[in-house]
């Protein structure tokens, strides 16, 4: 049985650079075509997130199916918690080859079906696909870092990551706008695929030279068990978010079997004491989500704050949290510079405090006095304090990690990314609602949710990203263990 608990500091014997490493960077000769491969597999991605959210409300008002649009996103990430476990378990069996390859197809599949289909229940079956697919390839992208690349170089390849989703951030939404406009939001899905072919062809050949040299994969067959957890998980999460939309007595019954399935399934997918901030790996597996759903809850609702409150467009609102796209790709870089290890706890600790002052500077745009551009440039220092924090946490992840495990804890780490965004997010949805944020149908009406809706939610995530904040010290292992 893999097992996320691993809690060594230093790498283990075949982590370590051998002589053959090549003494440069990430596109020096020996790493050029793999590093080059893999941010266009986190290209590709990126571009499919920025790009469908404007997408989005056509293809449902088309497709007859805005009673279901809320599922169109909840489907995605509730199957991406079933295919992160399997995944990790994939990779530490076999290798991340399988996984990636077939996540890729996978996700290309899924988009295929979501814009060709039909009806709103189909469209709805074509994200959960999707969850699938990017599900699969995230966690073999964590392992293919943790064993094709030297420890000094993978703080730079995890700046790559984040600098890949600079480009889609900025033209994301203009581009996807202007083909929802123009030709059709069909075709903001079924483009895509074509893409899939550049990273296939670019990063194989280097891949699977990396493989041979450097296996690690047991053939042990898979955990029947953690996958059951997973598809528990994954159940679970979906009734609770079904529970949280609807706020009446009929929905206590699906929330409280959603919880009885969701929380004992998560207490044993993950390293024992990550709920419990326990120091070392459970921490540190904890900290992703605690970043992700504070920082992700509350940019879900900014652009709509901007709308109903200051009067913007949607064009304007979204663009407001594109300096947020840039910034990150600076955290990122900063902790990725030479020197910088040492300073690793100190950064997650700022990370979540910069991430803190911008949820609580965005909510300082409801008073009037304040111009919205503010939102924008606090945004930015919320990119900033993400790029530092997140980057961090997952190099702190491979560091804590051995070559038997680093599939089963880097699955952990994104199932942590998953549910903290799916609660968090959740969690905003009912501060909105119960607070009068009103329907979707009142604010296509020109209606006005209140700004207390708003404030409730932005100072809510405040608060969970100073949380993090504080338990950040506790990355650090015990001596001696």
């Amino acid at each position: 049985m893999t097992t996320a608990s691993a809690t060594s500091v230093d790498p283990a014997p075949d982590q370590r650079p051998s002589a053959q490493d090549d003494p440069g960077g990430v596109l020096s000769g020996r790493y050029r075509a793999l590093t080059l491969g893999i941010v266009s597999v986190v290209l590709l991605l990126a571009f499919e997130a920025t790009a469908v959210n404007t997408a989005m409300p056509v293809a449902a008002r088309e497709l007859d199916g805005l009673a279901l649009y809320a599922f169109a996103f909840s489907g995605y990430f509730t199957t991406t918690l079933f295919a992160l476990v399997v995944s990790g378990q994939w990779c530490d069996r076999r290798g991340p080859m399988g996984p990636l390859f077939t996540g890729i197809a996978v996700f290309g599949a899924g988009l295929v079906v979501a814009g060709a289909a039909p009806g709103m229940w189909l469209f709805v079956a074509g994200r959960a696909i999707q969850g699938l697919g990017g599900g699969l390839v995230i966690v073999a992208l964590y392992v293919v870092v943790g064993r094709a690349y030297p420890e000094r170089l993978r703080p730079a390849v995890f700046a790559a990551f984040s600098s890949a989703w600079v480009l889609p951030s900025i033209i994301g939404p203009v581009v996807s706008g202007a083909v929802t406009q123009h030709v059709g939001w069909r075709w903001v899905f079924l483009a895509v695929p074509a893409l899939i072919l550049l990273p296939l062809a670019v990063m194989g050949p280097a891949l699977r030279r990396s493989e041979r040299e450097r296996s690690g994969a047991t053939g042990e067959p898979f955990d029947r068990r953690r996958i059951a957890l997973a598809a528990m998980a994954a159940l679970g999460a979906g009734l609770l978010q079904y529970a949280g939309q609807r706020l009446d007595l009929l929905g206590l019954l699906p929330g409280a079997a959603g919880a009885a399935l969701l929380v004992p399934a998560v207490v044993r997918l993950l390293p024992a004491g990550t709920l419990l901030a326990a120091r070392g790996l459970p921490t540190v597996i904890l900290l992703r989500g605690v970043a992700a759903g504070a920082f992700f809850a509350a940019e879900a609702f900014i652009p709509l704050m901007m709308v109903t409150q200051r009067g913007l467009s949607p064009t304007l609102a979204g663009l407001t949290l594109t300096s947020g796209g840039l910034s990150w790709a600076l955290g990122s870089w900063l902790q990725g510079r030479p020197g910088a290890e040492k300073y690793r706890e100190a950064m997650i600790r700022a990370g979540f405090v910069l991430t803190a002052v911008a949820i609580a500077g965005a909510a300082l745009v409801l008073l009037p006095a304040v111009p919205t551009w503010a939102a924008a440039a606090a945004w930015a220092v919320g990119g900033i304090g993400m790029g530092l924090a997140v980057a961090s946490v997952s190099v702190l992840m491979m560091k804590l990690s051995t070559p038997e495990d680093a599939g089963g804890n880097s699955a952990s780490l994104q199932m942590s990314d998953a549910l903290g965004n799916v609660l968090l997010t959740g969690l905003a949805g009912v501060l909105f609602s119960a607070l009068g944020g009103g329907s979707l149908a009142a604010a296509r009406d020109g209606g006005t949710a209140p700004a207390g809706a708003f404030a409730a939610i932005l100072l809510t995530m405040t608060g969970v990203a100073l949380l993090g904040a504080l338990i950040s010290g506790r990355t650090r292992p015990r001596t001696g263990a």
